[in-house]
């Protein structure tokens, strides 16, 4: 039904600023719309038709509101959060096996065992 109303608009449009049929085929047509516009049937489908779109807007405007409190408490959460248990220290150990050097000036040097620190190499 919408597509054909918005035909039927466009169409007398078009017809109104594209007509050359003179001033009086002008007034009959805007006296015609005149007569359609205020029917009381024609009007309170216009009213209905504005409530429902309203309330649809309302209803649309509370989920892109919900969506983005929500977005926001994940971000929030995200950012606030606790920091991590394990230290690099504990992550190198369970990956190595081995526990790091302090003040190391290399990277092997950092993660070599103390028992082969001890025999020079």
């Amino acid at each position: 039904m919408g597509r054909k109303m918005g035909f039927i608009i466009g169409f007398g449009a078009g017809y109104v600023l594209g007509a050359r049929a003179g001033r009086q085929r002008y007034e009959d047509i805007v006296r015609w719309w005149n007569q359609l516009t205020g029917n009381p049937t024609v009007q309170r489908a216009a009213g209905r038709t504005k409530d429902m779109a309203s309330e649809g807007a309302r209803r649309g405007l509370s989920v892109v509101q919900q969506g983005v409190e929500k977005a926001g408490t994940a971000v929030r959460d995200r950012l606030h959060k606790e920091e991590p248990t394990d230290t690099m220290v504990d992550l190198t150990r369970k990956q190595s096996g081995k526990s790091p050097r302090e003040n190391p000036s290399t990277a092997s040097e950092g993660l070599a065992s103390p028992a082969r620190d001890d025999l020079g190499t």
